[in-house]
Parts: structure tokens; sequence; C-alpha cells
């Protein structure tokens, strides 16, 4: 008995392991793939482009809502980041993908409320057709690529190891990402998985980024 109870246990850990250290699998851009620029609506209503912002090192693209939990418990921490890491070059693009006839609460009247209230510092852009998000291969809010000046992409996955409480973030991904970077060195851990809500895509859409039927 307890030699099936150890088989067992060792069996339950190297299946933990594979799930842990497994690749994530997505359609749109790997880790080394050139990021497309794009013209997006910003929430004071000018377009916005990743070459129009001067003085760019790289860009902390970043896929949100108004309405996700997770996007919202990540808010603060998204200014932080903008705030710590814009004056040194790599400010937050943060685009909102959502359909508005699948989560109204997404719509661009409401973003525009949700930066006034929380006084976003960075641009917070509508992806009203989706190409932007389909592009990247973004599927959750919040979800996250750090590309350097030549729009390489660098960094996928999350923002840190704790969505729910920031004091207990143990492992920052996307802030160790932009250090490496910035300081010439190989990243670390390149890929992580996002965690968020999934994407509201339009209804009409026949399949989603990863090839999930709708």
């Amino acid at each position: 008995m307890k030699k099936m109870l150890s088989l067992l246990a060792i069996a339950a850990t190297l299946v933990t392991l594979s799930f842990t250290t497994a690749p994530v699998v997505h359609n749109g851009y790997h880790i080394g793939d050139i990021a497309r620029d794009f013209n997006l609506k910003n929430v004071n209503g000018k377009e916005v482009s990743l070459a129009g912002i001067k003085k760019a090192k790289g860009y902390i693209v970043i896929f949100t809502c108004n309405h996700c939990p997770y996007a919202v418990a990540y808010e603060d921490r998204i200014i932080a980041l903008h705030k710590k890491y814009a004056k040194l070059g790599y400010p937050v693009v943060a685009i909102n993908p959502n359909d508005k006839d699948v989560q109204p609460a997404d719509n661009f009247d409401n973003m525009k409320k949700r930066a006034k209230e929380k006084k976003f510092p960075f641009v917070y852009l509508y992806d009203e057709t989706q190409e932007i998000a389909k592009a990247y291969g973004a599927t959750r809010t919040p979800h996250v690529f750090l590309l350097d000046k030549d729009r390489k992409v660098r960094y996928i996955g999350a923002i840190d190891d704790n969505h729910e409480e920031p004091e207990s973030v143990k492992v920052k991904y996307l802030e160790n990402a932009i250090d490496e970077l910035r300081s010439g060195k190989d990243i670390a851990a390149t890929e992580t998985k996002a965690i968020g809500c999934t994407i509201k895509w339009r209804k009409s859409a026949e399949t989603k980024p990863g090839g999930v039927k709708q």
C-alpha cells in the first residue's frame, strides 16, 4: 500500500511539473516575432500608433478592459508600471479588445469614464475591430506583450504571479523582463500563462485566436 501511494505521489508530481513547465500554445505572435504597428483611437479621441510614441525604447502593450475583475485588480499595478518605466522609455500602451455588443461595460464611453475615474497616465486604446488582438494572439484581459524598440516581441503573458494580493506577489514576471531587456541581458522567463477573463469576441466571428470555436 505504501509503495502504491508513493508511486501515485510521484505521478502527481510529474503531472504538475509537466503542466507548469509546458510551453504556452497560441496563435498570433511568438517570442522573436516583429509585432505590427497600428492606429487605434485613444480615450481622448485621437489616434495613437507605436511609431508615434516619441523616444520609446520599447512598449508595454497590455490588452485589458473595464469590467473584468482581473483587469480591475491590476489597474493600480499597471498605473505604477507606467509611472516607473515610461520615463525610462517603456510606456504602457493599454488596449481594450472586447466587443461592446457582447460586453456593453467595455464600450468606448465607459472606457473614457474609467480612464477619468482612475486617472490613467497611459493611453487607453479601443481595438473596435479586434484586428490587433487577433494579430497579437491576445486571449485574456490582462494579456501582456513586451516589445523592444524594433517591436520585436520579448515577453508574453502575465504581469506577476498573484492577481488577488499585490503584497503577496513573489515573482514580477513583467518587471523582471523589462529590467533584463534594459540591461541587455537575456530574458530568463520569456513567456508565462496570462491569467484573466477571456476576450469577448464578436459573435459573428467563427473562430477565436487559438482555434477555439465561439
